[in-house]
């Protein structure tokens, strides 16, 4: 199961959405808070506060980052 971390209004999380709704993947999504020092999930799965964030349990990703990371990660995995 995909899940993603994302705060509402975020392009670059829009940016990881349109690739996964793109590529036919279901995911969860998990909806932060938008002051960086509550984001304490966030924080504990990829060491660190920002979105997005995308867990892929099944390929052993614990909490990539960083937008263009995470849609080739995804291109790469699932295309």
């Amino acid at each position: 199961m995909l899940e993603l971390y994302r705060l509402p209004g975020c392009p670059y999380c829009a940016k990881v959405e349109r690739k996964l709704e793109g590529l036919g993947l279901d995911y969860k999504s998990h909806n932060v808070l938008p002051f960086r020092f509550l984001r304490f999930k966030v924080k504990s799965v990829s060491g660190q506060s920002g979105v997005p964030v995308l867990v892929d349990s099944e390929h052993g990703v614990e909490g990539m980052a960083e937008s263009d990371d995470i849609v080739t990660y995804l291109e790469n995995t699932y295309s």
